[in-house]
C-alpha cells in the first residue's frame, strides 16, 4: 500500500508539473543562484528557468530603469529595495500572505525596506569586509587602516569593489563618518582615504576576487563573507576573511519582481518556493550566506554552522547600508566618479 501511494504522489507531481505553463527569467549576482535549487523548481513547476547575471546593484538599477528587460525576478539589496519602490520599479507580490511566509524569522519579517511585506521575499543576507592571503600577508589583519592606508609590500596587491556603494561605507567606518552624509568634508574625508589607497589598488573589480587571492594576483580583496568562504575551500589556500575592530557593512538581499514581469505569476510560485527551508537550504549550501528562513539549519551543510566568515565577533559592529537622500548620493558619486578617471 506505501509503494501504491508513493506511486500515485510521485505521478501527480508529474502531472502537476506538466501541466505548468511558461518561463522565469532571473537576473540576479553572479554565481548566486544555486543550480541545483533551480533544477528542483522545474522539476515541481514544470517552469523553465533562465539566469541573467549582473556585478553592482547601481547595475541592475539602471536596467530596470530603461525598462523592457524581460526579467521576472530581480535581486537587491535592502537600500536599493527602497529606492526601487520609491521609483515604482517593483510590483506589489503580496509576499506577507504566502503560505511559506510563516516560515521566516521573525526578526526579518516585515524588514524597514518592505516594512508592510508587499513586495519581495528574503533571499541571503551577509557582511561586505576585506578578505587576504594571510600566509602572503603574513599576519592577521585587525583594522581597516590597513586596507585603506596599506604597508609598501602590498603596493598593486590589493583588490576594490568596482562599486561605491560598500567600500565607502567601509571607509566611513574606518573614518567614524556617518553614513549617507550630505556634509561635503566627509565627502573630502573619504575622497582623500581612498586617492592614498590608490596606488596600492591592482583593480576596480567586484568579480574574480576569489581567483585572484587564489593565484596571488591580489593579497587583499574587497568580499563578501559567504564568497570569501567558497574561495577558502574551493582554493585549499589561507583566505581568511576580516572581522576590522572598526566594523562591517552588512547587507540583505532579497528575490523581488520588476514591474513589466510578463510571467508575474510564475515568479510568485518561486518566492513562496525559496521560503520553504528545504529549498533555501540549497541556496545557502551553495552561496555559503545566511538566510531568514526558520528550520533551514536542519537541510543545511554542518561545516556553514561552524565556519569563520558567518561568526561577527561581538565586539565588531555590523551596520546596514540605507538609501542615501539625493544630496548624499551626490556626493558619493562625485567622488567615485573622480577616483575612477
Amino acid at each position: 500500500m506505501k509503494k501504491l501511494l508513493l506511486a500515485l504522489l510521485g505521478t501527480a507531481a508529474l502531472a502537476t508539473a506538466a501541466h505548468a505553463e511558461g518561463e522565469l527569467n532571473i537576473y540576479n549576482w553572479v554565481e548566486y543562484t544555486d543550480p541545483v535549487m533551480v533544477e528542483k523548481f522545474t522539476k515541481e513547476t514544470g517552469i523553465k528557468v533562465n539566469i541573467d547575471t549582473y556585478d553592482t546593484n547601481e547595475t541592475l538599477l539602471a536596467k530596470l530603469k530603461a525598462g523592457g528587460t524581460g526579467y521576472d525576478i530581480v535581486v537587491p539589496s535592502q537600500h536599493f529595495v527602497e529606492i526601487m519602490v520609491k521609483e515604482g520599479l517593483l510590483q506589489e507580490t503580496g509576499v506577507g500572505q504566502m503560505e511559506s511566509y510563516k516560515n521566516v524569522d521573525p526578526r526579518w519579517q516585515k524588514p524597514v525596506w518592505d516594512s508592510e511585506a508587499k513586495y519581495c521575499a528574503p533571499w541571503q543576507w551577509g557582511t561586505a569586509s576585506v578578505a587576504y592571503r594571510k600566509d602572503l600577508y603574513g599576519k592577521e589583519m585587525s583594522s581597516l587602516k590597513e586596507f585603506f592606508e596599506p604597508e609598501e609590500a602590498l603596493k598593486g596587491k590589493i583588490q576594490v569593489f568596482k562599486s561605491p556603494d560598500e567600500v565607502y561605507n567601509m571607509a566611513n567606518l574606518y573614518l567614524g563618518k556617518p553614513f549617507c552624509s550630505e556634509n561635503a568634508e566627509d565627502a573630502k574625508a573619504v575622497q582623500e582615504v581612498f586617492e592614498k589607497q590608490k596606488p596600492f589598488v591592482v583593480t576596480y573589480n567586484s568579480e574574480n576576487q576569489n581567483d585572484n587571492m587564489a593565484n596571488g594576483t591580489s593579497i587583499m580583496a574587497n568580499n563578501w563573507n559567504g564568497f570569501s568562504m567558497r574561495a577558502r575551500m574551493d582554493s585549499k589556500t589561507d583566505i581568511v576573511y576580516a572581522y576590522p575592530k572598526e566594523g562591517v557593512v552588512g547587507w540583505f538581499d532579497s528575490a523581488c519582481v520588476p514591474v513589466g514581469s510578463k510571467n508575474a505569476e510564475n515568479a510568485k510560485k518561486f518566492l513562496d518556493f525559496i521560503m520553504k527551508p528545504e529549498n533555501i537550504a540549497l541556496q545557502s549550501n551553495y552561496a555559503r550566506y545566511s538566510n531568514a528562513i526558520l528550520g533551514s539549519e536542519a537541510f543545511m551543510d554542518r561545516d556553514l554552522a561552524e565556519a569563520s566568515e558567518l561568526k561577527v565577533p561581538e565586539s565588531v559592529p555590523v551596520k546596514f547600508g540605507t538609501a542615501c537622500s539625493p544630496a548624499a548620493q551626490k556626493l558619493i558619486d562625485r567622488v567615485w566618479t573622480k577616483l575612477l578617471q
